[in-house]
């Protein structure tokens, strides 16, 4: 075989081995559950923030447009491969891939409707925190479909998801849900043993015990950050940090 040729060979096997490593899902989480496909799995993915002021700190936030939908993506591969028969919706904060699309100059919307259709969820818009209680509350017959699993993967503190943190200001957010907010979720929307998680930074050192009292269902968190990772799943980067509920 001449120099070429198996160097051609040897790129094709490196592509294949990325492309097998693209298609395999990473395994659940051993607390997760495997999704039964009788409910509905909404998978919550905020905003990612503009360089115009990102830029200049000397630990920038979302370097890759892509931060939290590729985690989402990630989470929804595994969750169908666990079962391929889940029903996942996927709520996504529009406004800012709007805002950093122009910064880009790249039509994000698509590139997200194309993991859609890639994956086969449906994919809700939002603009605003009241969509998202809407949707959690009355976007199925929640008489008849109940919510089996609700994830987040955004911006956070220990008291809000910040949908649209560093977007519309530097180091600040216009958009979120608070923790005193979710007594606006109703109660007995989830079922008995579904699967909630915020993926983001200090959501279980008070959210995840507000999120208890006021839907009776209890949510993982992290205490301390979380990083967002290419190729998996957030993990947590806070030295003693811990997942709890």
């Amino acid at each position: 075989m001449k120099l070429s040729a198996l160097f051609l060979a040897v790129v094709c096997l490196l592509s294949a081995s990325a492309r097998s490593q693209e298609l395999a899902a990473p395994p659940l989480p051993p607390s997760s559950n495997v999704p039964t496909g009788e409910g509905e799995y909404i998978i919550l993915t905020g905003g990612v923030s503009l360089m115009v002021w990102e830029k200049y700190k000397a630990q920038p936030h979302d370097n890759w447009w892509m931060n939290f939908v590729r985690a989402s993506r990630l989470r929804i591969q595994q969750l169908q491969t666990a079962n391929p028969n889940v029903r996942i919706t996927w709520l996504v904060y529009r406004p800012s891939y709007i805002a950093r699309a122009k910064q880009e100059k790249n039509d994000l919307l698509s590139h997200i409707a194309s993991v859609r259709d890639a994956y086969g969820v449906k994919l809700v818009w939002f603009d605003n925190t009241d969509e998202v209680f809407n949707y959690l509350n009355s976007g199925q017959p929640r008489s008849t479909v109940k919510i089996e699993g609700f994830e987040f993967f955004g911006h956070s503190n220990r008291a809000c998801w910040m949908f649209d943190y560093s977007s519309n200001l530097d180091s600040a957010s216009k958009c979120w849900l608070h923790e005193n907010d979710m007594k606006k979720i109703n109660r007995g929307i989830f079922t008995k043993n579904a699967f909630i998680k915020s993926w983001s930074c200090h959501t279980g050192e008070s959210m995840n015990k507000k999120f208890y009292a006021a839907t009776g269902t209890r949510m993982w968190g992290a205490t301390g950050k979380t990083q967002y990772m290419t190729d998996e799943l957030p993990v947590l980067s806070t030295k003693g940090g811990r997942w709890t509920r």
